[in-house]
């Protein structure tokens, strides 16, 4: 079984909605994706955000650590990096043929459209305590 990292993050603005990304499976995550040569986490994550929302202005909060599961495809073990980030832009335009649908959501919304256990599971914990 092949290991990969990805990197992303929990992006929610002044309203408490949060953003999703629309997979090419069709099903909906959090924006994140592999790191590039030389990247590190942070900056992975920030150019993944912007590649599949067009959000490029955002406000770091904090590092809400990494979790394992199974790809969509169950092949790899991928492991997922996420950062908490705030931003004012309210329109979402992805740069990224592949996920090239991104939406706000509440926080019910998300719980109910993220596919994977560990997904739901990791942002429930992560965003308790915001609103």
């Amino acid at each position: 079984m092949a290991n990969s990292t990805s990197a992303g993050g929990i992006v929610f603005n002044e309203e408490g909605k949060f953003i999703l990304v629309r997979q090419p499976d069709k099903s909906w995550s959090l924006p994140k994706g592999r790191l590039k040569d030389g990247e590190d986490n942070l900056t992975a994550a920030k150019r993944e955000i912007y590649e599949e929302t067009g959000v490029n202005k955002l406000e770091f909060i904090k590092e809400l650590g990494s979790y394992k599961r199974l790809s969509s495809d169950k092949v790899n073990l991928r492991t997922i990096i996420l950062f908490l980030f705030k931003t004012s832009q309210k329109k979402l335009s992805p740069r990224d043929a592949e996920n090239p649908e991104a939406k706000w959501a509440d926080k019910e919304e998300v719980f109910n459209l993220l596919p994977n256990k560990e997904d739901k599971e990791f942002f429930l914990k992560a965003v308790e305590s915001l609103f």
